[in-house]
């Protein structure tokens, strides 16, 4: 009986990493463990909005997190092109862009630009956004699976991530 009580609650244990380590976008549940409260971005810390939080585990077990920041504390420069984080813990393509693991910002220009800029505010890369007409209900901030690929959705507007497979 003493058997029992150890080995069901690590049978249940182990089957709930097996689910959590699977490829695909991560449930509400996981993306809110692994996402930080609070990120340090250009010199400051702002709270993260869990409600517009998302992350997807690459094949090869790799993380990315994507989330909105409260930006009010920034300069209207800074916020101009900074919405939200990027983490990653693998290599990701952005639009034609190349980013290793670590820690970004992220926002999109009036223009229509996806801009990457690194926790000091210096742009890396920026990319189009598609618009998706189709999309019924958009909300501030989403991921979503799209082949081997994941769209980052801000709105009706996407960018493509692709993880790499090294």
């Amino acid at each position: 009986m003493r058997n029992r009580r150890i080995l069901l609650p690590c049978l249940v244990l182990l089957a709930a990493v097996a689910v959590a380590q699977s490829a695909g976008v991560l449930s509400p549940a996981e993306t809110k463990i692994i996402t930080p409260s609070h990120y340090f971005y250009a010199g400051q810390t702002a709270p993260v909005q869990m409600r517009n939080a998302a992350a997807f585990r690459s094949a090869s077990g790799k993380v990315v997190i994507a989330a909105l920041v409260d930006v009010s504390g920034y300069s209207s420069a800074v916020a101009e092109k900074y919405q939200g984080l990027l983490v990653t813990d693998g290599t990701i393509n952005v639009g034609g862009k190349s980013l290793g693991p670590g820690s970004f910002g992220i926002g999109g220009t009036p223009d229509g630009k996806f801009v990457v800029t690194d926790i000091g505010a210096n742009v890396v890369g920026t990319a189009d956004f598609t618009n998706d007409a189709d999309l019924k209900r958009p909300v501030p901030l989403k991921m979503a699976v799209d082949g081997n690929n994941v769209r980052l959705y801000l709105g009706k507007k996407y960018v493509t991530l692709t993880p790499e497979t090294k």
